[in-house]
């Protein structure tokens, strides 16, 4: 049986993404830092699944995780979730420039949670994904967000999320899409 949303810890170590849930679920969440291992996989539903399976069993308890990133159609969707280790190898603006160098900025920013709990099967976790096209910026521009808020401009806006209010990017973003569809799902 699923458990309900208020009964679950969010397994991640990044403040961002606790706050941003929070404020997603309409309700403060408990978050917990945990070292999980992260299978390397370009399949964001596989690599969440593998997370929330090892939290729960690790906790014994219910456990959301989040894995997101950058899937960018002129490298047939990579690094997707492994944009934290690319981005940690060359920084957002080298990140940026590359993306640019290769002639093609196009960039789909992905949010994918798993939820499970202890005994659920592989099949049975709860995975909801929100998926965002837009573009990179030539640079990093603003101060809000985390991460590669500062680099991804969303289709239809001139700003990055790193330039938007905190409400603005939560009424568009790739995280406020996945929280919505894991709503839906567990409704």
């Amino acid at each position: 049986m699923r458990p309900p949303l208020d009964s679950l810890v969010f397994v991640t170590s990044n403040a961002g993404k606790a706050r941003e849930a929070s404020v997603l679920l309409g309700r403060p969440v408990a978050a917990r830092a945990l070292d999980l291992p992260e299978i390397q996989s370009l399949d964001f539903a596989e690599v969440v699944v593998a997370k929330a399976l090892a939290g729960a069993e690790r906790l014994g308890l219910p456990v959301l995780v989040e894995d997101s990133g950058l899937a960018l159609p002129a490298w047939k969707g990579y690094p997707g979730p492994l944009t934290k280790f690319a981005v940690d190898a060359v920084g957002e603006a080298g990140f940026a420039r590359l993306a640019h160098a290769w002639g093609d900025p196009r960039a789909e920013a992905v949010s994918t949670l798993g939820l499970a709990w202890p005994g659920v099967a592989a099949e049975e976790v709860v995975v909801a994904a929100g998926r965002v096209a837009g573009t990179l910026a030539p640079e990093p521009r603003g101060t809000n967000g985390f991460g590669w808020d500062v680099i991804f401009v969303p289709g239809g806006e001139a700003r990055t999320f790193a330039e938007m209010s905190v409400e603005e990017k939560n009424s568009r973003s790739h995280r406020a899409r996945a929280f919505a569809e894991l709503r839906r799902l567990l409704s």
